[in-house]
């Protein structure tokens, strides 16, 4: 199969299919699509995977779309502004997205939830404990809030980041929260309580833009009702 990202503010990814070529994806998140494709819902895993996948940000029913003649094209678009990042899993370990970051994928790619490692990583991590572990082969589509920003980080680099900027890790990262250190900064810094750290070897993605943040300040922004 072939596909191309299209569009700037809102991108959106597009496939040309072949006959049985298929690609399959959350529920809702299909744009438009030929004639010549079908779609099958299903709890893809089972019932209780679904529902792993509900409290990972994503639908409890997967739609799964194959062509049934060639050159047939299906077009999924992100969820907010930002950017679609195509990522091939081909001979890799796979990777650890934060909930939501999954658009869709090749059938040759298997989603499930992950727990994470440490109970305070978990409590105070702001994505909670679930996170969506991608393994296989083929192409997965991540959305991304605002620009991605892509680093390699060396064997114990760390960075740290914000936890609503992280978008995906591999699987050789060691994923960890460290509390904001001095009283000053705790209350008076406008950072929050806690960062995520990120400790190398491995590529992490991160993003410029926390939706959830944005959609906090324009709430605040609204004024209250009279009612």
């Amino acid at each position: 199969m072939n596909y191309k990202i299209i569009g700037n503010t809102v991108p959106a990814v597009e496939f040309t299919l072949n006959t049985n070529e298929s690609i399959y994806t959350q529920s809702g998140a299909m744009a438009w699509r030929s004639n010549g494709i079908k779609m099958e819902t299903n709890t893809k895993g089972g019932l209780m995977k679904g529902i792993g996948r509900m409290f990972s940000g994503d639908s409890l029913f997967m739609n799964t779309f194959t062509a049934e003649r060639d050159n047939q094209t299906i077009t999924f678009s992100s969820t907010v502004p930002g950017n679609i990042v195509p990522l091939d899993l081909t001979g890799t370990s796979g990777i650890i997205a934060q909930k939501g970051a999954f658009l869709c994928a090749e059938e040759s790619v298997n989603l499930k939830v992950t727990l994470t490692k440490k109970f305070s990583t978990g409590l105070f991590g702001g994505e909670g404990f679930i996170l969506q572990e991608m393994t296989g082969s083929g192409n997965v589509f991540l959305e991304i809030d605002g620009d991605q920003v892509i680093k390699e980080l060396g064997a114990g680099e760390t960075i740290l980041v914000d936890t609503g900027n992280v978008v995906a890790f591999e699987k050789s990262v060691q994923y960890e929260i460290e509390s904001v250190k001095g009283i000053k900064n705790i209350f008076f810094g406008g950072e929050g309580l806690f960062l995520t750290r990120l400790v190398g070897p491995g590529k992490i993605i991160l993003q410029t833009m926390n939706f959830n943040d944005l959609a906090g300040r324009i709430i605040n922004l609204i004024p209250p009702s009279n009612n």
